[in-house]
């Protein structure tokens, strides 16, 4: 604290005596380099005196004001206002009645001006690096009545600098980042610091470098802070992260200045300067026979020292497959080697193996920019499995006749046990591909027969499933595919496309063509299908139709003459026979229906009905239909009529020859037993018309 103090009062000496010399000059120059800004041109003058009572005042003709720039020295604090300068008026003589006045920036609370003298006090503590310059107004005016007897002139006060602010680094601290096995200059980054004190006044703000912390491994530039390599060979590796201490101090660095640090944390950045390292020289591995295409046989592991990128690897078999047997591929999470099968092993031909394996790095190495290389053998033992037979296809295709007998041979399957022991290979269909039990198979020679009959019209294919076993490992199996194809004979007769129904016109000419006819054939023959047509022979010399062939498996049906007659015969019925080109020819007959109708001029048909001649002329079919409705609702009402009629004239009481106690009557009234002889009378019962008399008399 007491080397502070000494410094601090150093500083302050220095600036007083900076500001005296700074003064004089400018006081004893006033003439020419005098800033005021008044415009009166009389012939007063004033003074503007800086630090010092000792200074003497000057006067200068036709200027009210001489004025030059007041200093203040920044963070003063003195039992007492600091004397900042002192105005003067040659309108001051001693005697006559004038005032100083001062406004502006800190007029009244910063600065305080005494009104009889002119001198100017600091009354608080300044600092520059808050405000650097307050410009102020001054005025001579009457005491007693505040005219002004001089213009206003303005002036600026300076806050001067003193080095009361250290160096600071705003960024920090600071990260940053370098190669591995840099050469020794290597700029790494540049850190900055900055001084709240005037740059321009002194070396307050002059700022000087050092590094405090990070020998020998980095050095930092005085002057522009750039942090650098200074150690030849820094390998990751062995050392990733350094902590680097820089200082910045001002005063250009002497003693006095002060000073601020920030940390630089330097981390070093791979390069690929490691090659892949297998882990071992010998790997072992044992593969059962039976294990699948694609699966993993073994892993293999080349370390690396490096990260990221420059440490992954690819693997590759360079030696000892030949055969094309094995695959080994790299996983990007773990950078091993898997080693897969790709042809599948056979203990019986080959029980052994042995690979080179080989792991490169996918970046090159930066100097020679050639990858870094290692290589590992690989020795891989064939375990015998036992192994389900194998078919000599997997797949079999066989052909039938449609019409071949039972117990017919189909084809044969044949498959065998790989194993050295060799063991029986037993046959069975797998009956859930074959439900009908079509087929059968010999279970020692895998011979397949017809066990019912056939018909490609139903099913074209069938695809059964073959299942061998071995006799003495009944778990062992195997299975097959076998696509039966039953190929077509001629058992099929063709016939009509459809159920044809012509229409013959009233009107229609000789020649004209009443119904084309083609024909279908549930056969499927190789040359394609042919069909003739040909009327049946009691028709031949028939005179009313004929047929002509069309080239393209249909006939055209022809009318031989116009005096066609629907009350001479209303439908006429034409056989004919079909025949396709099979071996041995089918045919069948298909009669054709042809009916006359009555057509418009233009061969469209209207009726096809005799009645349609009965018709009154003039009268449509939607008349006649009106009338019979008509006629039906007359009738309707006429029955309900008569109904009604009936109903009306029969009698309220039906006589009959039966006895009337036959019919119940209930009444409410209450008898008196076997002695009540006045409930009824059994005679009025008897007599309807007695009942029919009471019933009038009660009417009337």
């Amino acid at each position: 604290m007491p080397k502070r103090s000494e410094e601090m009062l150093m500083d302050l000496w220095m600036s007083l005596l900076l500001v005296w010399i700074t003064c004089v000059p400018c006081v004893s120059v006033t003439p020419i380099i005098g800033q005021s800004k008044s415009t009166q041109t009389g012939g007063s003058a004033v003074v503007a005196s800086g630090l010092g009572e000792g200074q003497r005042l000057l006067s200068r003709a036709k200027r009210g004001w001489v004025w030059n720039q007041m200093f203040v020295l920044e963070e003063f604090s003195g039992p007492d206002p600091i004397l900042v300068g002192r105005l003067h008026t040659d309108l001051d003589v001693g005697n006559k009645n004038i005032k100083y006045v001062l406004a502006g920036e800190g007029a009244g609370t910063i600065f305080a001006i005494n009104e009889l003298t002119g001198d100017i006090h600091a009354m608080k503590r300044l600092d520059r690096e808050e405000k650097a310059e307050y410009t102020l107004t001054a005025q001579v005016v009457n005491a007693d009545t505040d005219e002004p007897l001089e213009p206003p002139s303005e002036f600026i006060i300076k806050v001067q600098d003193i080095n009361d602010n250290p160096p600071q680094f705003i960024e920090g601290p600071y990260r940053a980042s370098v190669p591995e096995m840099s050469a020794v200059g290597t700029p790494v980054t540049r850190v900055t610091a900055t001084d709240a004190d005037d740059p321009v006044y002194g070396n307050s703000a002059k700022l000087v470098y050092s590094i405090l912390e990070g020998q020998p491994y980095f050095s930092v530039d005085p002057n522009s802070a750039t942090i650098k390599i200074a150690l030849h060979g820094m390998d990751r590796e062995m050392r990733e992260e350094y902590l680097v201490v820089i200082q910045a101090k001002d005063m250009g660095g002497h003693m006095g200045g002060l000073s601020g640090t920030t940390t630089v944390t330097v981390t070093l950045t791979d390069i690929n300067d490691n090659p892949p390292k297998f882990s071992k020289s010998l790997y072992e591995f044992v593969i059962p026979e039976d294990l699948p295409i694609e699966k993993m046989g073994g892993k293999v592991k080349a370390n690396d020292r490096d990260i990221g990128e420059n440490a992954k690897s690819t693997y590759s078999i360079i030696e000892g497959d030949e055969q094309g047997m094995f695959i080994i591929t790299t996983d990007s999470q773990t950078q091993e080697g898997i080693l897969r099968l790709k042809k599948p092993l056979d203990y019986e031909s080959k029980r052994a193996y042995t690979l080179k394996v080989e792991a490169t790095n996918i970046r090159s190495e930066p100097n020679s920019g050639v990858p870094f290389k290692d290589t590992a053998t690989v020795k891989i033992v064939v375990e015998d499995s036992d192994e389900p037979p194998v078919f000599s296809k997997p797949m079999y295709l066989l052909e039938v006749d449609e019409n071949a007998s039972i117990n017919t041979v189909i084809g044969t399957v044949n498959a065998r046990d790989p194993d050295s022991t060799g063991s029986l290979v037993r046959y069975f269909i797998d009956r859930h591909t074959d439900l009908e039990r079509q087929f059968n198979i010999n279970v020692d020679n895998g011979k397949i027969t017809l066990a019912k009959p056939l018909d490609r019209e139903t099913d074209m294919w069938h695809n059964i499933t073959v299942t061998a076993t071995e006799v003495r490992n009944h778990s062992q199996i195997s299975r097959a595919i076998v696509a039966i194809r039953v190929m077509d004979i001629n058992d099929n007769a063709p016939e009509f496309a459809t159920e044809y129904e012509a229409f013959l016109c009233e009107n229609g000419k000789p020649g004209q063509v009443i119904q084309t006819v083609s024909a279908v054939d549930k056969d499927d023959p190789i040359q394609g299908h042919y069909f003739d047509y040909r009327l049946v022979p009691e028709m031949l010399n028939n005179p009313n139709f004929t047929i002509k062939n069309n080239q393209d498996n249909s006939i055209s049906v022809l009318a031989k003459h116009d005096t066609f007659r629907r009350q001479k015969q209303e439908m006429y019925f034409l056989p004919i026979i079909v025949t396709d080109n099979g071996n041995p020819p089918m045919s069948s007959t298909n009669t054709l229906t042809i009916r006359v109708c009555g057509c418009s001029k233009d061969g469209i048909v209207q009726s096809c009905n005799v009645e349609a001649y009965v018709l009154p002329i003039g009268l449509s079919m939607g008349a006649l239909i009106a009338i019979l409705a008509c006629i039906i609702l007359l009738l309707v009402i006429v029955v309900l009529f008569v109904t009604l009629r009936r109903h009306k004239n029969e009698p309220l009481i039906i006589k009959d020859d039966e006895d009337v106690r036959e019919n119940i009557i209930r009444y409410d009234d209450e008898g008196g037993g076997e002695e009540d002889t006045e409930a009824f009378d059994i005679a009025t019962l008897q007599n309807p018309d007695g009942i029919n008399g009471y019933l009038g008399f009660a009417g009337f």
